[in-house]
């Protein structure tokens, strides 16, 4: 695997992962670490052990090897699949998961939740009645209610329109400029990656083939697949993992 930008002050550690599923490896030994603040984003092709990572980092699914380690704080688990109760309101849905996450006070908690994501206005709408954009508002509310030092989003953007995605991105990006949330995403749209991450994690076949910046891969495509070089960012991706075997 090519090199990643390891560190000490590293808020999530994960070493040796392994997962199977009867005789399929899901993942194959897999290390990763992450720093306050950091913008991962986790890309492959489908069956490239994505989802399986992130539900590992989140304490969701057991690996059958290795650990992972968080030394300070709590982890965000935000699936694919919004987790809300559409019958009620924005408002009563935090509300709802404060109680559940035990929040010494969870008025002030959604309140907080609410200014954080920009919902405040929305607080009294049916939450069936909004678009898909704020719905996943609401989601990543509710991943942080738990005051996570780490945040992970599972194809994050999946069915928004393109504002809807910039708005988004918007959002999750100021967590971790601002807030000095470290956020992990996956994703299939390769730009997508490319534009948000401030690092890429490569998976295949449950291995990591690379850990670093966007640049960083463009390199190794420059290196291993030198006729995609000057190609656009999917297609030199589709290459690097062709000359891998992938």
């Amino acid at each position: 695997m090519e090199a990643g930008n390891a560190t000490s002050a590293a808020v999530l550690q994960a070493r040796e992962l392994v997962k199977r599923f009867g005789g399929r490896e899901a993942l194959r030994g897999i290390d990763f670490e992450a720093a306050a603040g950091e913008l991962v984003a986790v890309i492959g092709p489908n069956g490239a052990g994505k989802t399986t990572l992130l539900s590992i980092l989140a304490g969701i699914s057991r690996p059958d090897g290795g650990e992972v380690h968080v030394p300070q704080g709590e982890v965000g688990w935000v699936p694919q699949q919004a987790a809300l109760y559409r019958r009620l309101t924005v408002e009563e849905n935090l509300m709802l998961f404060a109680r559940l996450e035990k929040h010494e006070d969870p008025r002030a908690s959604t309140e907080q939740m609410l200014e954080l994501t920009g919902l405040t206005e929305r607080r009294g709408e049916i939450v069936a009645r909004l678009s898909g954009g704020n719905q996943q508002r609401i989601n990543i509310a509710i991943g942080l209610l738990a005051r996570p030092s780490v945040l992970l989003l599972d194809e994050p953007s999946v069915g928004l329109d393109p504002r809807q995605r910039a708005r988004l991105w918007e959002f999750v990006s100021a967590l971790a400029s601002e807030g000095g949330t470290t956020v992990i995403f996956s994703t299939h749209d390769i730009q997508e990656a490319e534009r948000y991450g401030g690092r890429l994690l490569v998976l295949a076949d449950g291995e990591a083939l690379f850990d670093g910046s966007a640049d960083g891969l463009r390199e190794a495509v420059r290196r291993e697949a030198p006729e995609a070089a000057d190609q656009d960012f999917e297609t030199a991706f589709v290459a690097f993992l062709h000359h891998r075997g992938h």
